[in-house]
């Protein structure tokens, strides 16, 4: 499956989801869930991706998006759809 959860957080500033989702557009990624939430100054955004269309593999995206990163001043995360529900299941 191509399903991946992207995870990002930060203070809050213009210009996050802006790059974030570029980014992502660029790499041919689908976005088929996002959720934001501003907490105070703090900013949290979790994506529900599909990855199957892109060039990229997993980790060349977390690549791009590291850099992306960095330049905003956030944390982003990639983890497969799979992984995410083994770690969190009950």
């Amino acid at each position: 499956t191509g399903k991946v959860i992207l995870t990002s957080f930060g203070m809050n500033h213009p210009g996050i989801v802006a790059g974030v989702t570029k980014t992502l557009s660029d790499a041919d990624c689908d976005i088929e869930d996002m959720s934001q939430k501003l907490m105070g100054d703090f900013y949290t955004m979790i994506i529900i991706l599909d990855i199957s269309n892109s060039p990229k593999d997993l980790s060349e995206l977390q690549n791009d998006l590291n850099a992306v990163a960095e330049k905003l001043k956030i944390k982003i995360y990639l983890q497969h759809e799979d992984l995410f529900r083994y770690m969190h299941r009950v």
